[in-house]
């Protein structure tokens, strides 16, 4: 049976390697990572505990190591997509904001939008703001500086 531990490993490899690519996360290939080295030390000769003991701490570095780098590229961030893309995005005063009336308009880019002072105090024309929220279809905002 000893002979065929580096075949298993290798396939252990591959199987654990094609299952990531049905996941997310990158959690699955460091175990796939694990199973490769231990196909390696396989051939080498190593014993059956030998294999193991590769195969767990080389799996347990590629965690530390490989989840930390993949958290960060994978982007698990703010989805800015529809309405949430002007969030934290500079916009222009083009209608004064008042408040207690409901009023206020604000471009953002090329787009025109309903707005609010995050405040509650009325703001001017040409005033810079600070896109802070997204309520509905109104933008809550803030005055720059």
């Amino acid at each position: 049976m000893a002979q065929w531990f580096p075949l298993v490993w290798a396939i252990l490899a591959l199987v654990f390697i094609v299952a990531e690519i049905f996941t997310v996360g990158f959690f699955i290939i460091c175990f796939g990572v694990g199973a490769a080295a231990a196909a390696i030390v396989a051939l080498m000769g190593f014993s059956t505990i030998g294999q193991m003991l590769v195969f767990v701490i080389v799996s347990a570095i590629a965690v530390v190591t490989i989840r930390p780098i993949a958290a960060r590229v994978s982007g698990h961030g703010e989805n800015h997509v529809g309405i949430d893309r002007v969030l934290h995005q500079v916009a222009v005063v083009t209608h004064t904001i008042e408040p207690l009336k409901a009023q206020g308009r604000v471009r953002v880019e090329r787009e025109e939008w309903l707005a609010d002072s995050v405040e509650d105090a009325r703001v001017a024309v040409g005033t810079k703001v600070e896109v802070i929220a997204v309520e509905g279809t109104r933008l809550k905002v803030r005055p720059l500086g």
